[in-house]
């Protein structure tokens, strides 16, 4: 800060600034008030229909929300505006009072035109008026107002290139939208970035080599600043895309013997997960610099990273880095799609994966899995973006993801230590596989439904395709994924499976073969096989209360007939595993829990008739599990008559009138489950 600069500063434009921004905000905020309550809350309870269901509806939620962000944005900057105001004003008077100080010691201080100051007599002892003493002073007076000047220059010039610094960010981060990055004063947004050079520089110099005390302030400062847009991207193009894997694999590196590997080995899961969401968070912004370092983070996929002991890929380090955290869409998708590319081009991927001279032991501290498999991260990590995770799973070029991920990949134990765990790339890309059919994020327990759009059934569609196709090959790791998408899916799950022939024309209908060899390798699983009955039961009874057929039998027989291919599924999964049951001896499936997201939802009068009919269903699955596999002859179910009845039940109950006997209604829908099983074994083929 140049010393007649501060020294005679006008800061009034800058006061008006501070007014006018203050001004928007306040009236952003209101507008943010009515779009919220008025256009979203009216959009959410609209009954939407066709485009409309998915371009209008979408694009009235992103305007509410850009509202908010605006607003968020001008009380940022009006924030920032304002406590650089008040401390540029400050220094201002600070600058005066120490002049007309020193003064009285006959000092003064002189701009030297490039940025500099001098401090010399204000009236030279020879120069002064006959008659009239100058007031002395000594080398210490003179030092000690130089050293005000300069303190106060200092203090000002920090407040004015942070605040400027933090402003460019602040807009930069959205160049065509608004930035929801909340400030509340100059000083929080000046800390964030000074701290994120700090850490960046301790990264960079001394890497895995800091001491104990220094990662665990380290991890403290990551934790702190994981909701800080402008910390997480200062840190982050700091650093660069190839300091950071050379920083994560020298950490995960044991070959040093290094004092961190030893001290606090048992925190490097905590600060993974904080690394992870400070560069999760990074990605958020669209600023020009973090575009270049997405774009070359993805470049870098392919290379080898040398550490003091061993080579690692740039995808197997940056994977791990991404199991935590929000991560934005284009990346994910950019950088899902080039590590497809290269597994495919290296054809057995495991054979790289745990290359090296030797490999790294472990590079993941989140989890069981060593983190060689680099595709068990980035699943992890688009499992929490269901946008990014529909996109990814219905891309086809230049690879047909879902095809590679859920058919043709060839994956490899990540977790030698468990002999008797899942695979851990399966599990990864079948939550990946649910937040993309379904647009909920399964490992986030406060995610609510979402609104299935033509997207989410494209995935459906996909996924039974490519995972049918597998036979008893399906993955035993993806059956409850599989089971969470049908049931989010249960309409046309319900309509399908009681369908009485394919038909070209009806967009409702699933491919029937697909569906009962997914349905089969769901039922293979006890608490899979739960979770797709319950919620195909939910279905069926709000069918009978809110589907409205030109004859309401048709919700009486759909019933039953889907009721019957369940019952197939049911079979063939027992049948195929019954020289080595995977199912307990008893009954011990006890509803939906963490499943909760992925039921159809119910009116109050549905739900008595869903809670009376899961007793009863349940009733049948106690009194038949230790029967043999052996199909029911005969017209009649005696495996599902209790679910049948309570169905029948729940129809006549729902149409009350003439006509309704019991035991015509009964004998109604055990020929329809019938009728709906012999379909299904003629879909299943020759037994």
């Amino acid at each position: 800060m140049d010393l007649d600069a501060l020294r005679f500063a006008d800061f009034s434009k800058l006061s008006t600034a501070v007014a006018d921004w203050t001004a928007m905000a306040t009236k952003l905020w209101e507008l943010e008030s009515d779009a919220r309550r008025d256009l979203g809350g009216k959009a959410a309870k609209a009954d939407w229909a066709g485009v409309n269901a998915t371009v209008t509806r979408e694009f009235i939620g992103k305007t509410a929300k850009e509202f908010a962000d605006a607003a968020t944005e001008a009380t940022s900057i009006g924030n920032i505006l304002r406590d650089t105001h008040g401390e540029l004003v400050d220094y201002k008077t600070r600058l005066n009072e120490a002049v007309s100080r020193a003064l009285e010691k006959n000092l003064t201080v002189v701009g030297t035109g490039d940025g500099g100051f001098t401090v010399t007599m204000n009236i030279h002892p020879d120069r002064a008026a006959k008659g009239h003493t100058v007031p002395g002073h000594t080398e210490a007076d003179a030092t000690a107002f130089r050293d005000e000047v300069q303190r106060i220059l200092q203090g000002a010039t920090d407040s004015d290139s942070t605040a400027a610094q933090a402003l460019t960010m602040l807009v930069s981060q959205t160049p065509y939208g608004f930035s929801d990055a909340a400030y509340y004063d100059r000083d929080r947004a000046a800390d964030a970035m000074k701290d994120a050079d700090r850490i960046t520089k301790l990264l960079k110099a001394k890497g895995d080599d800091m001491s104990p005390e220094e990662f665990d302030k380290l991890n403290v400062d990551l934790a702190k600043y994981k909701d800080d847009r402008l910390f997480q991207e200062k840190l982050a193009t700091t650093l660069g895309p190839r300091g950071l894997l050379d920083f994560w694999a020298d950490l995960a590196d044991p070959s040093d013997g290094g004092t961190l590997q030893r001290s606090r080995h048992d925190q490097f899961g905590d600060f993974q997960r904080n690394l992870s969401l400070t560069l999760a968070g990074a990605t958020q912004s669209d600023s020009p610099a973090m575009r270049t370092w997405e774009n070359d983070m993805v470049k870098l996929g392919e290379e080898r990273i040398q550490t003091r002991g061993s080579q690692v890929y740039g995808y197997q380090v940056m994977s791990n880095l991404m199991r935590s955290g929000d991560w934005d869409n284009r990346f994910l998708n950019d950088y899902g799609n080039a590590l497809v590319a290269t597994e495919k081009k290296m054809k057995l991927p495991a054979n790289f994966w745990n290359g090296g001279v030797p490999p790294v032991p472990k590079m993941n501290f989140i989890g069981e899995d060593f983190g060689r498999d680099p595709m068990t991260g980035f699943m992890t990590g688009l499992a929490a973006s269901p946008h990014a995770a529909t996109e990814f799973f219905n891309t086809t070029q230049p690879t047909d993801n879902a095809q590679y991920v859920l058919g043709d990949r060839r994956t490899f134990d990540d977790t030698p230590l468990s002999s008797k765990d899942g695979n851990s790339a399966r599990e990864a890309t079948g939550a990946a596989l649910v937040s993309a059919a379904t647009g909920v994020n399964p490992n986030d327990p406060t995610a609510r439904p979402s609104d299935l759009t033509p997207e989410h059934r494209q995935v459906l569609d996909r996924s039974l395709k490519y995972l049918s196709e597998r036979g008893d090959d399906f993955p035993s790791e993806m059956r409850d994924d599989m089971a969470k998408i049908l049931s989010t899916h249960s309409d046309v799950v319900h309509h399908s499976a009681s369908s009485l022939a394919d038909d070209n024309n009806d967009p409702r209908l699933l491919d029937r073969h697909q569906l009962l060899e997914v349905s089969k390798q769901i039922s293979r699983d006890q608490d899979s096989y739960g979770m797709l009955n319950e919620a195909m039961n939910r279905e069926m009874i709000k069918d009978v209360h809110a589907d409205h057929p030109s004859d309401p039998k048709e919700n009486l027989l759909r019933a039953g007939a889907t009721v019957g291919f369940l019952e197939e599924a049911r079979y063939q999964a027992l049948k195929t595993d019954k020289d080595d049951p995977s199912w307990d001896a008893k009954w011990l499936y006890h509803g939906f829990g963490g499943a909760a997201n992925f039921i159809p939802v119910v009116g109050d009068a549905a739900q008595r008739g869903v809670d009376a009919l899961a007793y009863q269903w349940q009733l049948d699955e106690q009194a038949r599990i230790n029967a043999e596999t052996t199909r029911q002859n005969g017209e009649t179910f005696t495996a599902r008559e209790r679910q049948l009845q309570a169905l029948a039940d729940e129809w006549a109950e729902v149409n009350p009138g003439d006509g309704n006997n019991r035991y015509v209604l009964t004998s109604e829908i055990n020929g329809a489950a019938f009728d709906g099983n012999q379909k299904a074994q003629g879909l299943a083929g020759a037994q």
